[in-house]
Parts: C-alpha cells; sequence; structure tokens
C-alpha cells in the first residue's frame, strides 16, 4: 500500500474530487494548509490570481508579500500499489494548468494500518 499527497490549488478542489470518483478512487482526506514552494513568488501571477478570487486580497499590502503563504488543499489518499500510477495520473489530469503552484505528489510506503473499530490489520483494514 502507499499514502499519496497531493498539494493541489483550493479552486481545483472540486474537479480533483470528481476525477477521483471517476478513476474509482473515491476515498481520501482533504485538509485545508498554507504554503508556499522554493521561488518567490510572482507579484503578477500573484495578482491574477487575486483578481480571479482564488485567493482574498485582505490589504493593498497584501501583494507586495513575496514570501506570504499560500493557502492551498492537501489530498491524502491511500491506495494499493497498483493503483499509484492511476491515482498519480488523475491528480496531474485535474490539477496541471501549466503555472507554477500548480502542486506537488508524494508517494509513501504504508507499512501497517489497522481499522480503530475492530483492530483489523493490515490488507484487512482497507
Amino acid at each position: 500500500m502507499k499514502e499519496v499527497i497531493a498539494i493541489v490549488r483550493q479552486n481545483k478542489v472540486n474537479m480533483t474530487k470528481e476525477a477521483l470518483a471517476a478513476a474509482g478512487i473515491p476515498a481520501f482526506t482533504c485538509r485545508k494548509v498554507l504554503g508556499r514552494g522554493k521561488k518567490l513568488i510572482d507579484m503578477t501571477l500573484l495578482r491574477t490570481i487575486v483578481e480571479s478570487g482564488e485567493i482574498p486580497a485582505v490589504q493593498g499590502e497584501y501583494l507586495s508579500e513575496t514570501n506570504r503563504l499560500i493557502s492551498k488543499r492537501i489530498f491524502t489518499i491511500i491506495v494499493e500499489d497498483k493503483d499509484v500510477d492511476l491515482a498519480v495520473n488523475t491528480l496531474m489530469d485535474s490539477n496541471s494548468t501549466g503555472n507554477p503552484g500548480d502542486g506537488k505528489i508524494f508517494i509513501l510506503p504504508i507499512y501497517e494500518n489497522y481499522r480503530v473499530r475492530d483492530g483489523a490489520s493490515v490488507t484487512d483494514a482497507y
């Protein structure tokens, strides 16, 4: 089993949920997060994003911060090893705009898992 972690734009959540369900991956966790990549923020791109309504503009100085944190969403998906490529391709297809800030995907191994309700372990709990 693998854990697929995807950090995506907040305006892509509904499209991502629908794409995952259509691909046969209906189970996931999605949370609100704040973060930023390695590069300084492109202020032109940030202004475009604010004008599109993807992120709110709070103050005039808000757009002058090149190190500010951007609101994102993080999806955590647990899949069988054979479904990792399906999950990654679905996430890429539903979130890629070709612009910086589209997100990141990480894959981690799952060594054990337990169902809290009855203590069933490993693949029995999936």
